[in-house]
């Protein structure tokens, strides 16, 4: 399903997707309460939605679509460099970003990877957003939730917050690549996240990875 408030693109965006025989456009929305109507209405994987829309913006409607039981992937369009909000986004659930002028090809892989049930990051593009977080907020060391961690487990999720995949986390841990995976499995879940970018924010949130240098919590 599409939203977004550029119809031209909207349609650009339809007539590429349909291309593709694996992948169907069920459903478009100008802004973002039909966005969330139609999300919550119909049979849909994914949901590509713009951040900035009238009415109720992607942001809010990322929440309400994400809130409900079931919820389809979210892969939010962004120009990125421009956009403040793409952190509340991540927070509410998003699956994923994907840049405006980004190539056929990458959205193809992007749609997948989110009907797939994976969050959407790119090593480096998650470092240079994630810097920019980081540099802009304080830590708060949120002590009762990092108790609840294995000491792998916040080894793992400061890796992850660095942008490296699991290959990458498992070469700095010395473990597999399963373990990393089953770290971060359980890091999630104890840490309400859904999302690698929600668990990389998290990792900011409270300390665990900082643009200073980085401190081991015991």
């Amino acid at each position: 399903m599409l939203a977004d408030d550029d119809e031209l693109l909207r349609e650009s965006l339809a007539y590429l997707i349909e291309s593709q025989d694996d992948l169907r456009v069920v459903g478009q929305a100008a802004n973002g309460q039909d966005a969330v109507h139609l999300a919550t209405s119909l049979t849909v994987d994914v949901v590509v939605l713009d951040i900035r829309m009238p009415g109720i913006d992607g942001i809010e409607a990322v929440r309400l679509i994400k809130a409900r039981p079931a919820a389809p992937g979210v892969l939010m369009l962004t120009t990125f460099d421009q956009d403040e909000y793409v952190f509340d986004a991540f927070r509410h659930g998003a699956d994923g970003f994907l840049l405006k002028r980004a190539r056929p090809d990458d959205l193809y892989r992007a749609i997948r990877t989110v009907a797939r049930g994976d969050a959407l990051v790119d090593p480096e593009v998650t470092r240079t957003l994630i810097g920019k977080y980081a540099q802009a907020s304080e830590p708060t060391i949120d002590v009762a939730t990092l108790f609840k961690l294995t000491q792998r487990e916040i080894d793992a999720l400061t890796e992850l917050a660095a942008g490296r995949s699991n290959e990458e986390i498992a070469v700095q841990l010395d473990v597999t690549p399963q373990t990393v995976k089953s770290h971060l499995s359980s890091a999630f879940s104890k840490i309400h996240c859904k999302t690698r970018v929600q668990a990389v924010i998290f990792a900011y949130d409270v300390g665990l990875a900082t643009p200073r240098p980085s401190r081991r919590i015991g």
